[in-house]
């Protein structure tokens, strides 16, 4: 009797341990790919899901364009934009900080690096204070997603990751990078 209560003890330790080492290590099973972290959270509560198609984001990009005095190349990238989906997370509470810090950059990060995407360095006069990184994914010459991530305007402690698929050159990436940060500040307003 005493041996069995002692067994059935030991596999309920056991058990308690792997339950707190499986929830300290995130909520559920980490997203593989960008589209597969959308779906993860688009309808959480906390978080915002966008998606532009590219009839409505070409005319709404383009009319920006204008406004900036006109650039070729940032203009055929533009037409080339099949769709922008949008994430976004404004946490409010200490739990849901620490979901950013520790959760979605994490898995951010993990996801980018097992789908091989090419982190692209931005020079410190073109970085924005809500866009802090990007990624791109190649096949051969040309880009066919450009990922950005960082925070929501005016809220340092926020998450947001940015996806843009179409069919760019690596020029046409560098021109909408630097063109990204604005527009998407008017996109979610």
């Amino acid at each position: 009797m005493y041996t069995k209560l002692r067994l059935l003890s030991l596999v309920a330790v056991m058990g308690l341990v792997l339950t707190v080492s499986c929830r300290t290590s995130g909520p559920e099973t980490p997203a593989r790919t960008v589209a597969e972290f959308f779906r993860k959270y688009e309808n959480r509560s906390g978080f915002k899901a966008t998606t532009l198609s590219a009839g409505f984001t070409t005319r709404l990009l383009l009319a920006r364009l204008g406004k900036l005095g006109g650039n070729n190349e940032l203009a055929q990238a533009l037409t080339s934009v099949r769709e922008i989906k949008m994430l976004t997370f404004t946490p409010t509470t200490d739990r849901a900080q620490r979901l950013v810090a520790d959760g979605l950059n994490k898995e951010v990060d993990g996801l980018l690096a097992s789908e091989r995407y090419t982190s692209i360095p931005v020079s410190a006069d073109s970085a924005s204070t809500t866009i802090t990184r990007y990624a791109i994914r190649q096949q051969g010459d040309r880009v066919p997603e450009l990922v950005a991530t960082g925070n929501v305007e005016a809220v340092p402690e926020s998450f947001a990751l940015i996806a843009v698929s179409g069919n760019f050159t690596r020029s046409q990436v560098d021109e909408l990078i630097k063109f990204l940060p604005g527009a998407v500040g008017e996109l979610t307003q």
